[in-house]
């Protein structure tokens, strides 16, 4: 028997978001708890679901499909306009889905750079503009304008020198790769070291570089992102309670900035992780 993953379990480089293990018995609504971050930081800790399903049965499906892959990538169903964030994806170990959790079978070898970009606050936006009611749809997912598998074979915009595909996958690789059940997934991905400590300083300033790039990616000016992340009211609240501040805006606005200055000059950008993204620590 394997488990069978519903969208609250999971989030944005996150399949261990929501754990039915610790949910009171006589609780009858939607909202799991949190998984917390001592756990996350366990690379042999997985998530309790409420369902199982026969293996065998999983395995009969997916081959119907022609994928061979130890893993999956989805997207909640369930989602709104208004929530904190509305196109919520994530990469899964090989399991079981409900039906809200819809599936991509994508066999390009810049999957990884796909997942970024549906995670990022820019294409987050896009989504929002479409999006009506409550289910997220295919109808609505295939309209997105993610950006095109060739042009991640290109030098990045900000002068790094690497490829643009490599520069965004190192930081996918360290944030998706945080337990072992995903070793399969980091494998696609290149790599086939233990899996990365999970570390909340780091995923942060991962994740903005990654959004900063991507807004470079879509061509979005700078007054057009400062009012683009404005318009993630929830984000910018949690902020504010968290930390006094809209940090995440402020951060990606800092990447953005040196990414201009780079781009500008032929200077290239310095990432602010150390050590950089997918040479990060991992578990012994």
């Amino acid at each position: 028997m394997i488990p069978l993953y519903e969208g609250k379990m999971v989030y944005h480089f996150d399949h261990r978001f929501g754990d039915y293990r610790d949910r009171q018995e006589d609780r009858v609504d939607s909202v799991l708890p949190r998984t917390p971050i001592e756990r996350k930081d366990c690379a042999d800790f997985f998530v309790l679901p409420l369902y199982w399903v026969n293996e065998t049965e999983v395995d009969n499906r997916l081959a119907r499909r022609e994928w061979d892959k130890g893993w999956l990538l989805g997207w909640r169903d369930i989602a709104r306009n208004t929530d904190e964030r509305t196109m919520i994806c994530c990469a899964l170990p090989r399991a079981a889905v409900g039906h809200t959790y819809p599936l991509i079978f994508s066999t390009s070898p810049r999957v990884g750079c796909l997942y970024a970009d549906l995670a990022s606050f820019v294409l987050d936006y896009a989504a929002r503009q479409k999006m009506a009611g409550t289910h997220l749809t295919y109808g609505y997912v295939t309209q997105w304008p993610v950006i095109p598998p060739s042009s991640y074979d290109q030098r990045s915009l900000w002068g790094t020198g690497d490829l643009l595909h490599s520069w965004i996958e190192s930081r996918v690789l360290e944030l998706s790769y945080t337990a072992c059940d995903l070793a399969p997934f980091a494998k696609d991905l290149g790599d086939d070291g233990p899996p990365f400590r999970w570390d909340e300083e780091r995923r942060f300033s991962m994740r903005a570089e990654l959004d900063a790039a991507f807004f470079h990616l879509y061509g979005i000016e700078r007054e057009d992102v400062d009012y683009i992340m404005e318009t993630f009211t929830l984000v910018r609240r949690k902020d504010q309670q968290r930390y006094g501040t809209f940090r995440t805006k402020e951060l990606i606005l800092e990447i953005y900035d040196a990414m201009t200055e780079a781009t500008r000059t032929g200077k290239p950008y310095q990432t602010i992780i150390d050590p950089p993204p997918g040479q990060g620590p991992r578990h012994g």
